[in-house]
């Protein structure tokens, strides 16, 4: 009996402490109304359970303790007790977790601002950047129409000056080549040099028209580009400059040559351009050529060297331009055209062309022509059958 009566005195003490513990938590939560509720029912049940004391005590048994409610109601007290008791760490945890997450939120909403202003910027940047791109493509779609508009008219030009100027032109230098014969020493000293003027005027004319017509067919009236022998076209160039070979004494001299891809009749078009200014611009010694060609990556690098007059570096572009001399046409003759010719032959094969010289120590002109490798195999099996 004393045992049951510890155990009511205990369950009494366990609820009272939980209710204490429920009241603090109003503190700790903020949650009065279910906290006070609790505390009230622990403290009604402790006055309960000492109430039964004190009656039992006074010596009223007409509320027998039962062992089992007593002992059942000191283990509901317990688990309240550590309820309220495990409540305030939990919760601590929950509001920092809640704390963290609230801030992360809020970082997360800063950097997500950030970048939607950096994506506005970037979209506006873009947006600037392809209306730009579009104006470009527009203003590239009118070059290209000027250009074959050009390309037309240049066409045109081609055809007035290889029939509608040619004949009248063949006509005037046949008449003044007729005067200067016919009539030479007949007339007085004026007369025959003026009739030399208009004769040289006149196939001066025609060289330039010519020179002209070929530079403006480089890129219209090209052949495909084939297999070309350089070894074969070389011969054939040589043979087409013997007597100018002759009369200069020149020597050319040339390594083993490819087998390249190109328009045959454009590239011994340029070996003879780069040969006939080797011996044209001669020194005092008789002219010296070496021509050689060596692979370099995915191209050819050609060469032509000479021992002649040389080039000032100041205007080693400037002679790969139009109508560009350096020299007078007494000393030199020339429609100055034979240089840009050569330039716009190599950029149609998608090459290059310049120059290396120092004045009186001859000059080297190179040139590239893209080789692949179907065009090293050829060259190989050429070399092996050599």
């Amino acid at each position: 009996m004393h045992g049951l009566l510890i155990i009511i005195g205990l369950a009494a003490l366990v609820q009272l402490l939980a209710a204490f513990y429920a009241l603090r938590l109003i503190r700790i939560t903020g949650g009065r109304t279910a906290w006070v509720l609790i505390a009230l029912a622990l403290c009604f049940m402790a006055l309960r359970r000492g109430l039964k004391l004190w009656r039992w005590f006074s010596g009223d048994l007409s509320d027998p303790p039962d062992l089992f409610d007593d002992v059942l109601a000191l283990g509901i007290s317990i688990s309240m007790l550590a309820a309220v008791w495990w409540i305030p760490p939990l919760f601590l945890t929950i509001k920092q977790a809640a704390e963290t997450l609230k801030q992360a939120k809020g970082e997360l909403e800063i950097k997500v601002a950030a970048r939607t202003a950096e994506l506005r910027d970037t979209n506006i940047q873009l947006s600037v950047e392809l209306d730009e791109r579009r104006r470009a493509e527009a203003k590239l779609a009118q070059y290209a129409a000027d250009l074959r508009r050009s390309n037309a008219e240049l066409e045109q030009f081609a055809y007035v000056a290889s029939h509608d100027l040619q004949e009248p032109l063949r006509m005037v230098a046949s008449f003044t080549q007729l005067l200067a014969k016919r009539y030479r020493g007949k007339l007085d000293q004026d007369a025959d040099e003026f009739i030399g003027f208009a004769v040289d005027g006149a196939n001066r004319m025609q060289m330039l028209i010519n020179d002209l017509l070929a530079l403006s067919r480089v890129g219209t009236r090209g052949k495909p580009l084939e297999p070309t022998d350089c070894e074969a076209l070389l011969s054939h160039t040589l043979a087409n400059l013997a007597s100018m070979l002759h009369e200069t004494g020149a020597v050319v001299t040339h390594d083993q040559l490819p087998t390249v891809l190109a328009d045959t009749m454009q590239l011994g078009q340029m070996l003879q351009n780069l040969l006939i200014n080797a011996l044209k611009f001669q020194g005092r010694q008789s002219p010296q050529v070496h021509i050689s060609a060596q692979r370099q990556d995915n191209e050819w690098l050609f060469s032509v060297r000479d021992n002649g007059i040389g080039i000032d570096p100041k205007h080693q572009e400037r002679i790969f331009a139009i109508f560009q001399r350096l020299h007078r046409r007494e000393d030199f003759p020339g429609t100055g055209l034979g240089l840009a010719l050569c330039k716009k032959i190599a950029e149609r094969h998608g090459g290059r062309i310049w120059v290396e010289s120092e004045p009186g120590r001859g000059s080297t002109f190179y040139f590239t022509i893209p080789g692949g490798k179907e065009n090293e195999r050829d060259n190989k099996r050429e070399l092996q059958a050599h």
